[in-house]
């Protein structure tokens, strides 16, 4: 059978240059492999990604800034505005009344009750703002246990609520006092009990921003975590005066709203808790709402 001879042909004078691109190299077993860096969740390192999440939100700027300004501006107008006559025929316009009588704390802190819904429904933008963008599924892979994110999210915002609610409500009360000179109701930050009832007023806004967190948890739904927010702290009260005056005298000191508005009055009323019985009344309603929302974190899926 012929063969055929294939030729080369070139032109004279140059060279062909044939690059030889090597090809992957084997690896010698007796290199050891290195090591791979793995992270272990912690729950440091957990409550430092919240803390992340919390700041990146606008929302969060927004809202605290609309918290601490409602603070400060009712507090101030409730001072400058302040008529004994007024408050004899209509009644004291914030909580800590005594007797008929208004004080300069409870003017100080009229805002509270604005406050709180800005502050609440910070808590449930922060927790079921998650549900409804659908990261909290990739929050969660990231951390299997998910109690750990729950925690964390009611550590980060506590204590931002307690003290920059704190701070406006030293503010109001500072702010006012110039607006109460030569009132009988004046009173000044060294007086019995009036840091103890701004101080109280930070530490019921720092629950009630947890309240929201655990609320959002347990609704998984903005709208429906904002709508219970509401209700329970501002209608509610509303709709148990239809009660029997027995019953709704009873049940009335109890309620989330009445017994937080008891940890900051500066007199004790008689138909109200003390200020260390609304706290533990308060605490109470609020760890109920986490266990809650613990308990559907972990049972049922996201």
């Amino acid at each position: 059978m012929p063969t055929t001879a294939l030729r080369r042909t070139q032109r004279p004078g140059k060279r062909r240059n044939l690059a030889v691109t090597p090809g992957p190299a084997t690896p010698d077993p007796r290199t050891p492999a290195t090591p791979r860096t793995t992270y272990k969740v912690t729950g440091v390192r957990v409550l430092r990604s919240e803390w992340a999440k919390f700041w990146s939100l606008r929302s969060t700027w927004i809202t605290l800034g609309v918290a601490v300004v409602l603070l400060i501006l009712f507090g101030a107008i409730a001072a400058y505005t302040y008529s004994p006559d007024a408050v004899a025929t209509s009644g004291p316009p914030g909580p800590g009344s005594s007797d008929g009588d208004s004080d300069a704390v409870s003017l100080a802190l009229t805002g509270v009750s604005f406050a709180q819904l800005a502050i609440g429904v910070l808590g449930v933008l922060l927790s079921a703002g998650e549900y409804s963008t659908g990261m909290i599924r990739s929050t969660l892979a990231a951390v299997p246990r998910r109690l750990p994110v729950l925690w964390s999210k009611a550590a980060v915002i506590g204590p931002i609520a307690l003290v920059l609610t704190t701070i406006g409500a030293l503010a109001a009360f500072q702010l006012g006092t110039p607006g109460l000179d030569g009132e009988k109701i004046a009173l000044s930050l060294g007086d019995d009990g009036v840091l103890r009832g701004l101080a109280g007023a930070g530490v019921y806004l720092g629950l009630v921003a947890v309240f929201g967190v655990a609320l959002g948890v347990l609704i998984r739904s903005s709208a429906g975590a904002i709508a219970a927010l509401v209700g329970v702290l501002l209608i509610l009260p509303g709709l148990a005066s239809l009660l029997p005056d027995s019953w709704y005298d009873t049940l009335s000191p109890y309620f989330p709203s009445n017994a937080g508005s008891a940890v900051y009055a500066l007199h004790e009323s008689s138909d109200a808790l003390s200020p260390g019985a609304g706290l533990a009344v308060f605490v109470g309603w609020v760890a109920l709402t986490l266990a809650g929302a613990a308990f559907r974190l972990v049972r049922t899926d996201a």
